[in-house]
């Protein structure tokens, strides 16, 4: 056995060991149930722009891109854009590493890998902001409801053209509405890759934590991953990402399929 293979064992077997206690489990909740009320995951930024994530899912999320290698990344919800730079800029390694293989000059304007981002309400301000941004050439944008039929048309006629899809979904988070955006997008994930729904940690939140929002335990986006499995056995949630994470926004959101 290499050091390496031994490294990656005895990580494994940490990694198992971690998402089977209970203990550091209970604590990591805690964590989270404070860490929300401070608003904690809106503070940090990805190339100057707010991502809205926590740092350790934006870890998980560029194992992901750099393991599937995707040329196209769907995104739902924009908000401020970070997460759109922040997968613009992980397909922009990705293409620079293809040239070095090849001994090719980089040239973002003719790259065929894309980030598609859709949103109800791009606001002016930070449609500006991701438009003057360098990461800008390798993003576009649809303003629209991500469960409307024009978009979904849109959004599906664009992934023709791709033979690596990436999906994520962080947009309305009730029940109902992640349940369409998966019916419409999660059947455009290609084999081996992911559809990651974020914020399915609201079904594991007090109740009290969404005064003011139409989600919560028993409406929210974990509660549609469940739904969605059952008639949907092409996807499985990786439990290891989220065992290997402990904190996370997205606990039963990872969905790789097969």
């Amino acid at each position: 056995m290499t050091p390496q293979d031994k490294f990656k064992q005895e990580r494994k077997a940490e990694i198992e060991l971690m998402g089977n206690d209970n203990s550091a489990k209970a604590h990591t909740l805690n964590w989270i149930n404070a860490a929300n009320k401070l608003k904690y995951s809106y503070h940090f930024d990805w190339m100057e722009r707010p991502i809205i994530q926590y740092p350790q899912d934006i870890v998980a999320m560029q194992e992901l891109i750099w393991s599937i290698k995707p040329d196209l990344i769907i995104e739902t919800g924009i908000a401020h854009g970070g997460s759109l730079i922040f997968s613009a800029s992980m397909l922009a390694m990705l293409d620079m590493c293809d040239a070095i293989k090849q001994e090719k000059t980089i040239n973002p304007s003719v790259s065929k890998r894309k980030v598609l981002g859709i949103d109800i309400d791009i606001r002016s301000h930070n449609k500006e902001a991701i438009e003057a941004h360098p990461m800008a050439s390798r993003i576009e944008m649809i303003q629209g409801s991500s469960i409307s039929n024009d978009v979904i048309e849109q959004v599906q006629q664009i992934a023709r053209q791709y033979s690596r899809v990436l999906v994520c979904l962080d947009s309305n988070h009730t029940h109902d509405h992640v349940l369409a955006e998966l019916e419409a997008y999660a059947p455009l994930t290609t084999s081996g890759s992911y559809c990651v729904i974020f914020d399915t940690i609201v079904e594991d939140l007090p109740k009290e934590m969404f005064p003011d929002r139409p989600w919560g335990p028993g409406n929210n986006p974990k509660t549609a991953v469940w739904e969605y499995l059952k008639s949907h056995p092409e996807f499985e949630i990786d439990k290891n990402i989220e065992q290997k994470l402990l904190i996370t926004v997205a606990p039963n959101g990872y969905l790789k399929k097969k």
